[in-house]
C-alpha cells in the first residue's frame, strides 16, 4: 500500500496557493517532473556542486571528497528537499468522527528539522499540533508526516507554520487547528550574529483555540 497520495497532495497545494503561503516554487514539464526527470535533475545538481566545490579550492580527487557531490545532490533530491515534490506527500486517510469526539487531540514535540532558505542550514526544533474533531478524525502518525513533509523544502519558520495548519484545516475539514513550532536557526547560531541561546516560536492558532480558554489549555497541555 503507498505511504503517499499526490491527488490530495494537489489538493493542498491549490489551496495553499489560494491563501498565498506556497513556497516560491517552478512548474516543470511532465518530462523533467517523471521519475526519469527527477534523476537526470538529480545529475544535474551533482555537477552544478562538483564546480562550486572545485570553486572553493577543494580537490574532488581526493578520496574522501571524490562522492561528495553524488551524496549532496541526492540528498537535496531524496531527503531534506523531498518536500517540494508532491508526489511525497503523505497518504492522509481520515475516518468518520463515530465516537464523537469534541475534546482537543493534541501531539505534542513533534520532530521538526528544516532547512532555511536564506543560507541553506538547518532548522532543528519541534511543533506540536492540534485540532479539536468535526466530522473527521486523523490518523496521529499523519500529524508527523504532515510536518515532515512541509519541514523537507528550504523554509522561513512562519510559512513552515502556517503551511502546516492550513493542509490540516483542509483535510480536517475544521477550522479548530493549532500549529506552534519552537526551533533553533543554525543561520543565527554559527553566522552573523552568532547567538548561541536564542531560539524563535511562532504559532498559527485558529477556530475555538483563539477562545481564552482552549489557548489556555493548550498551552498549559504543551508545557
Amino acid at each position: 500500500m503507498s505511504k503517499t497520495d499526490k491527488d490530495l497532495g494537489l489538493q493542498v497545494q491549490a489551496h495553499l496557493i489560494a491563501q498565498g503561503i506556497e513556497t516560491p516554487m517552478l512548474k516543470f514539464p511532465p518530462d523533467r517532473d517523471s521519475e526519469a526527470g527527477r534523476f537526470e535533475r538529480q545529475e544535474e545538481i551533482e555537477e552544478h556542486l562538483a564546480k562550486v566545490m572545485g570553486l572553493l579550492g577543494l580537490d574532488l580527487e581526493d578520496d574522501s571528497l571524490r562522492d561528495t557531490p553524488r551524496r549532496v545532490a541526492k540528498m537535496f533530491m531524496r531527503e531534506i528537499f523531498s518536500g517540494l515534490d508532491y508526489a511525497n506527500f503523505p497518504k492522509c486517510t481520515v475516518i468518520d468522527n463515530k465516537m464523537n469526539v469534541d475534546e482537543m487531540v493534541l501531539e505534542r514535540n513533534i520532530t521538526m528539522n528544516s532547512t532555511c532558505e536564506h543560507h541553506l542550514l538547518p532548522i532543528l526544533g519541534k511543533a506540536h499540533v492540534a485540532y479539536i474533531p468535526n466530522k473527521k478524525v486523523l490518523g496521529l502518525s499523519k500529524m508527523n508526516r504532515i510536518v515532515k513533509f512541509f519541514s523537507q523544502r528550504p523554509q522561513v519558520q512562519e510559512r513552515l507554520t502556517s503551511q502546516i495548519h492550513a493542509a490540516l484545516c483542509y483535510i480536517l475539514e475544521t477550522e479548530d487547528v493549532a500549529v506552534i513550532i519552537e526551533a533553533e536557526h543554525a543561520c543565527v547560531k554559527t553566522r552573523g550574529i552568532e547567538d548561541a541561546c536564542s531560539d524563535t516560536v511562532t504559532s498559527k492558532i485558529s477556530g475555538a483555540f483563539r477562545a481564552a480558554a482552549a489557548r489556555h489549555e493548550l498551552l498549559t497541555f504543551i508545557k
